[in-house]
């Protein structure tokens, strides 16, 4: 699947102040937890994979996942797609306890087994890192691939905003990152996820005969490749405008 490329710059520009003010201020956060990794020789990925053995294609990593049973928010990293050049990628949920109130999962006939209530869960983004333990891309993924409820895409993007892991397992500066990952990308998480429901819905249209929500054949459902840096300067510009 070929990454999106939407203008960012134009669409950054057309963001409300308040979201650039979050924005900016996450991205400070990406930057001092790189610093403070840095300092110690480290980096996120290998935070989350000390002490935990060897390590496993599929796997999760730490093992059992993090929670913040607070916030309702999870997130997982394992490898399982060299093609992709990648060297893993970080899973980002929201579960039932931290979604907000009048959120609705897609409506689904068909005969698999959906997690649904109490056991709700929504994949926000995925993460992929490179060997070097740093961002390069975000994508989206088919609901079977991480086994969710599946929710569409503007609900999903109501719930990125209450993503928040807020501890200091495995790693605070891990948390910090990835919490502010989150908001710091939010207009492309934004572009994917509305790529994300169009991509369903064409595969559908052309596969009437399929469970879509289920097609093996439909994995990544849209991928776009970020910069930390590139993001920041063009958050800063439009703050000046």
């Amino acid at each position: 699947m070929k990454p999106l490329q939407p203008d960012m710059e134009a669409i950054i520009g057309k963001l409300a102040r308040s979201r650039l003010q979050t924005m900016h201020k996450a991205g400070m956060t990406v930057l001092d937890s790189y610093r403070a990794l840095e300092k110690a020789g480290a980096n996120v990925v290998g935070q989350c994979l000390a002490h935990q053995g060897t390590f496993y294609e599929l796997e999760h990593y730490p093992k059992g996942d993090v929670f913040d049973e607070e916030s309702g928010s999870q997130y997982y990293y394992h490898a399982h797609r060299p093609e992709s050049g990648e060297h893993g990628h970080f899973h980002c949920f929201l579960r039932a306890e931290g979604m907000p109130v009048g959120v609705q999962p897609v409506p689904y006939t068909g005969k698999a087994q959906r997690p649904e209530g109490e056991d709700a869960v929504c994949h926000l983004v995925a993460i992929s890192m490179n060997a070097q333990g740093y961002p390069t891309h975000l994508f989206t993924t088919n609901r079977w691939v991480t086994d969710e409820t599946f929710y569409p895409a503007a609900d999903t993007l109501t719930m990125v905003d209450r993503f928040r892991v807020d501890h200091v397992y495995p790693c605070l500066a891990v948390n910090n990152w990835i919490t502010a990952m989150l908001k710091l990308f939010w207009p492309q998480i934004r572009e994917l996820l509305k790529a994300r429901d169009a991509i369903i819905r064409e595969w559908m249209l052309a596969h009437p005969d399929r469970d879509v929500f289920e097609d093996r054949e439909l994995d990544l459902t849209s991928i776009i490749e970020i910069d930390v840096d590139e993001q920041i300067s063009m958050v800063e510009a439009a703050l000046k405008a």
